[in-house]
């Protein structure tokens, strides 16, 4: 347990709540495998990246297809790049919020490895929280395939792919940058020292995800199609199933996973000094 102890504008010092810093996660919980919550979150972790791909990527096709110039269609029809934006930003606010107690609401590989190099969650929830994204992901666009296939395989199937005129390093960069920004987002939202302070901070969690999510799109849609999510480009590329989608798929992997891996470094070595808390601590008990 810690106190946290600030200053006010009148100098005078005033305690803010107790909070504690829940215990690390054991790398490998084989107890975990004997409980019902545990499959459960798996199936909340399924079931949410599956509806976050339906959702998403008929947004996209159906923007494709209403500004498709073949149609004659008037190019600033649809619900544009901001709409798309809104629909990832907007979907990840809705399903963080129905997930967050059952599973915390990753639906994302990245940030579900940015919370295990911090010791949030165990391997082997880890592991299978990706294979459960993975699939969910692949069965959401799988459905949207089978409602239209046509529109589907024409207007490229949601399938994240860098875009011309952009080298490789600069996709990647987006990439990791991008993801950097969820995932410190999901630290800083989680942070239990400012849910012990703030007491609306659990509740409002999910708002700045998604808006985190729904800017990230805005900046790099015209680059990558924003990926920031394996999950996603990887079911997006099963589905679709194109060259072009797999030669650019390492991009969707690579810069998430580094992107995720800064900002748990960041957040927990940087912001809340976790290595500095650790020395203090041994060099005070080496002292008794």
């Amino acid at each position: 347990m810690a106190k946290d102890i600030e200053v006010g504008g009148d100098g005078s010092e005033f305690h803010a709540k107790d909070y504690h810093d829940p215990p690390p996660s054991p790398l490998i919980d084989a107890e975990e495998l004997t409980k019902w919550s545990f499959y459960r979150a798996i199936i909340a972790e399924f079931i949410a990246t599956l509806l976050f791909l339906y959702i998403t990527v008929l947004t996209v096709i159906g923007y494709k297809s209403q500004t498709d110039p073949a149609k004659n269609a008037d190019a600033c029809g649809g619900v544009g790049i901001l709409g798309i934006a809104w629909a990832f930003g907007g979907m990840i606010f809705i399903l963080v919020y129905c997930t967050a107690g059952i599973s915390g609401g990753h639906i994302n590989p990245a940030v579900t490895f940015g919370l295990f190099l911090a010791r949030k969650v165990s391997l082997v929830r880890a592991v299978l929280y990706v294979a459960a994204q993975c699939l969910g992901a692949i069965c959401g666009c799988g459905l949207v395939k089978a409602f239209q296939k046509a529109y589907y395989n024409r207007y490229g199937g949601g399938a994240n792919e860098l875009a011309d005129g952009y080298s490789k390093g600069t996709g990647l960069g987006a990439e990791i940058i991008g993801t950097f920004v969820l995932v410190y987002t999901v630290f800083s939202a989680t942070d239990p020292k400012r849910n012990a302070r703030d007491s609306h901070v659990p509740v409002l969690a999910p708002l700045p995800i998604g808006f985190s999510v729904f800017m990230v799109h805005l900046a790099t849609i015209p680059v990558t199609g924003t990926g920031i999510n394996p999950a996603r480009s990887f079911g997006a590329a099963v589905i679709y199933n194109q060259d072009k989608a797999w030669d650019d798929q390492w991009i969707f992997w690579v810069g998430p996973l580094i992107g995720a891996a800064i900002a748990a470094f960041y957040h927990q070595y940087i912001l809340r000094a976790s290595a500095a808390k650790a020395l203090g601590s041994f060099r005070s008990n080496s002292n008794i």
